[in-house]
């Protein structure tokens, strides 16, 4: 929710610029307030030139009135404040938001007619405008107007602009909020099927690569007795101390980790728009980590620069001791922006994952060159299983086949010990995770679209070595 403070609307400057406030009113003249004063002025002459007193009179009548109109207009002084709410302030893309406006009258005189506009982005949809009628002293109006966009990003809406006309229509007075508010667009999300990828451990249980939890997790040491527990495990010196019945905790409760690294090279994808590849990537990298947190995993987020997100707490993981939903909204904010990065190669990201000893490491690459694929299947070294879905951007604007040159850099990672998935345009991806963990896509169309069978795709692409999840 974003307010805004009162506004005066109208009245001479605050500072003593009443000529330069007086100068813009008579700006605000609208065509009709101008064309009358044209009119005046020129029966005044034409009376003047003729001798009619009558029309001298008229003349001066249609002069005078809309200068009156632009004086009062001017003179008048409301004070109005405006709140902007944002329904939802995150929205995935594709998706409408609404937006809630409530105009208040906090003076002690009822305004005229006010002309609402918000100011948006024209990938939002069009400026909304909206006419209030006469409003009383402490009353209020409100409005609402959808926004919806196919792009991600963060767009800002406002300020408020407040238009205020005289009752003849003669003049127009505008006036500005300063303040706005930032929607954010977040990429698409789907749901994917619950299976098991090669050498991938479950969130809370037997894996290789483990992480202990922190303090602030459910056992602590020593912790509060609870219904079950074995009473050989009461701890009688906390006991003591607390006042309450203290057991001690005899292993801590491990997590694993998942790293999803989001290749963003300019150079590894063509096309642009929302059904681009780096587009499909973007959605594809969100959607495998708000599942994996929603599995009870340790989740960050890597792009190729070696910028990891969250970056701090639990050794740069989120979903250890932060609440999911919250690491999932900043993990899905860095997404809304993310854009192409202006560098070559993936090295700064194998040397992130070569500092430490990673879970599951699910990858989006791009096009891959014979350098870049070397990179790649070292990263693999460091990883109890490694999942890449690597997209051919060229595939994509032309709708082919999946060309041999792919072929033989997902050869090089499958030998390497990855499991790997070449992701055809329009892929859907639940059915490539499927195919990932070595099971038969649901449907195999999505699975394989523009002609390509599922099972001619998964022999091209998916190795049987490469389920087997094999360890370097």
């Amino acid at each position: 929710m974003v307010s805004g403070s009162p506004a005066a609307i109208g009245g001479p400057s605050p500072e003593g610029e009443d000529k330069s406030g007086l100068r813009a009113a008579l700006g605000g003249l609208t065509t009709r307030g101008r064309s009358f004063l044209a009119a005046g002025i020129a029966a005044a002459v034409c009376a003047y030139v003729l001798g009619q007193s009558d029309l001298l009179r008229v003349g001066l009548l249609l002069a005078v009135l809309p200068l009156i109109c632009t004086a009062v207009l001017y003179r008048t002084r409301y004070r109005v404040a405006a709140t902007r709410r944002l329904s939802p302030p995150r929205v995935p893309a594709g998706s409408e938001a609404r937006v809630h406006l409530r105009m208040d009258n906090v003076s002690r005189m009822p305004t005229g007619l006010l002309m609402l506009q918000d100011h948006v982005p024209y990938v939002l949809g069009p400026r909304p405008r909206f006419v209030l009628d006469r409003v009383e002293p402490g009353g209020r109006r409100e409005v609402s107007y959808r926004v919806r966009s196919d792009l991600r990003g963060r767009y800002p809406l406002g300020p408020l602009q407040l238009r205020l006309s005289d009752p003849f229509g003669m003049c127009e007075l505008t006036r500005s909020f300063s303040a706005s508010d930032l929607l954010t667009v977040i990429p698409r999300t789907e749901p994917l099927p619950p299976v098991r990828l090669a050498g991938e451990a479950a969130g809370h249980g037997d894996g290789r690569q483990r992480s202990l939890a922190l303090a602030g997790d459910d056992d602590i040491i020593p912790r509060a007795y609870r219904h079950g527990d074995d009473l050989r495990r009461v701890h009688w010196r906390s006991t003591a101390r607390y006042g309450e019945l203290m057991v001690r905790r005899e292993e801590q409760p491990q997590r694993t980790r998942c790293t999803v690294l989001l290749d963003t090279r300019g150079l590894a994808y063509q096309g642009a728009g929302p059904d681009s590849a780096f587009e499909w990537a973007v959605s594809a990298t969100a959607s495998v980590l708000v599942h994996m947190l929603e599995r009870g995993f340790a989740v960050r987020l890597l792009t190729d620069t070696g910028s990891s997100v969250p970056g701090a707490g639990s050794e740069g993981y989120a979903g250890g001791t932060q609440n999911s939903a919250d690491s999932a909204g900043l993990m899905l904010d860095t997404l809304a922006v993310v854009d192409h990065s202006d560098g070559a190669g993936l090295s700064r990201a194998y040397d992130v994952l070569r500092s430490g000893n990673e879970g599951l490491l699910v990858a989006f690459f791009g096009d891959l060159d014979e350098e870049q694929a070397a990179i790649a299947a070292r990263m693999r070294q460091r990883c109890g299983a490694a999942v890449a879905f690597v997209l051919d951007s060229g595939t994509w604007l032309t709708g082919g086949a999946v060309p041999g040159a792919i072929e033989e850099r997902l050869r090089g990672l499958r030998e390497s010990g990855w499991t790997t998935v070449a992701v055809p345009a329009g892929a859907a991806l639940p059915e490539l995770w499927r195919l990932a963990a070595g099971e038969r896509p649901v449907s195999d169309s999505a699975a394989a679209p523009g002609g390509t069978s599922a099972d001619s795709s998964r022999g091209s692409s998916v190795s049987a070595s490469g389920f087997s999840g094999g360890r370097s």
